[in-house]
């Protein structure tokens, strides 16, 4: 009886999480057509974006169910098969270094090398999970090799958490502590932006990300000031920005995903757009897989909001959905496990055991 209440309470929470799920990414699009409509706007990247995460997702629930080890296995070689091929087929100028156009690399490269150590942590053979770690050690390094700096050391970092997250007891804790790491990244582009840092530090940050970047930035941030509510519309922040028109071979993008909501869609587009990532969290944290595939996953999506707060990797579907797809499998249940089968079996033999004479 213990274990069948504990395996709909369990149902019950996942209900809960995958409910919310539907209302973050259907406000997200609701909104975007929104304030399309109101401005003119062109809605279509956010609508695909959003479709891409949520195909995934519910791609990554199904193959982590079927197959828990083969499925994130297949998708980190998928991942590095589209990192090495979008490096040097991705259309449209590379003129952002280091995050720009090559910010996608250095997601997709960090979303395989994750996948690769959640495969690791579902297999039981001792040589296959050595075989897929070092999987993603070779990722990490076919990122050195490729030249992505951030994807190199994101893997690498994303690597190392998986390792420790055995350790960790309470994966609300490691998932809080990613949570924080992203806001503080965040807060940051936010106040190069603004330019409210100390004047060292403000410099020093400049040099890492270039001026041009800064200036597009600090170019959101005006066109945020001209509607805070409804932003200037959704794919319009290109034909306004003074940067933007005076560059040689502008591509019309921001290159920071917070600041790109806040210009294009106002206050509420970035509170969705934050709300859309701790769903992803919540998820995470009620998921039924073990806590190092969780907290994997996690410091891979937070890596992944790391990458977008100073580049446009988000503006790429391959990347949307490969963050949907490591989401749903980290928060699968795999059918091996047969969790109620097992709590429905338990409760027979308690049962048959009470009516012996």
């Amino acid at each position: 009886m213990t274990s069948a209440a504990g395996a709909t309470a369990a149902n019950e929470r996942r209900n809960v999480s995958d409910a919310a799920g539907v209302v973050v990414l259907g406000s997200c699009a609701v909104w975007s057509l929104i304030t399309a409509a109101v401005h003119d706007g062109r809605p279509e990247g956010v609508l695909l974006a959003v479709l891409a995460m949520a195909a995934g997702y519910a791609s990554g629930r199904i193959l982590g169910a079927v197959a828990p080890v083969a499925a994130p296995g297949a998708g980190a070689l998928a991942g590095l098969g589209l990192a090495l091929t979008a490096r040097y087929t991705t259309p449209g100028p590379q003129v952002m270094v280091p995050l720009g156009h090559t910010g996608a690399t250095a997601a997709l490269l960090t979303l395989s090398v994750a996948a690769a150590c959640c495969a690791a942590w579902a297999a039981r053979p001792p040589a296959l999970r050595l075989a897929l770690r070092l999987l993603a050690v070779g990722i990490t390094v076919t990122a050195a090799v490729l030249g992505s700096a951030a994807g190199c050391a994101l893997g690498a970092a994303v690597l190392l958490c998986s390792l420790a997250a055995d350790r960790v007891r309470r994966r609300a804790l490691g998932l809080g502590g990613l949570a924080l790491a992203a806001a503080l990244v965040t807060s940051t582009a936010w106040a190069v932006a603004e330019d409210a840092l100390p004047d060292g530090l403000t410099a020093s940050l400049e040099g890492q990300l270039t001026e041009h970047r800064v200036l597009l930035w600090r170019d959101a941030l005006h066109l945020a000031g001209r509607n805070p509510a409804l932003g200037v519309g959704p794919g319009r922040y290109g034909e306004l920005s003074p940067t933007v028109a005076q560059a040689s071979l502008p591509d019309g993008k921001p290159h920071s995903a917070a600041l790109q909501q806040v210009a294009e869609q106002g206050v509420v587009g970035a509170v969705l757009l934050a709300a859309l990532f701790c769903w992803v969290l919540y998820s995470l944290w009620r998921s039924p897989r073990s806590t190092p595939i969780a907290l994997t996953a996690g410091a891979a999506l937070t890596a992944l909001a790391v990458i977008a707060s100073a580049g446009n990797a988000l503006s790429f579907t391959t990347v949307t959905a490969g963050a949907g797809l490591l989401a749903g499998l980290a928060t699968a249940r795999p059918l091996a496990d047969g969790a109620p089968d097992n709590a429905v079996k338990e409760d027979e033999r308690l049962w048959a055991h009470r009516l012996e004479p």
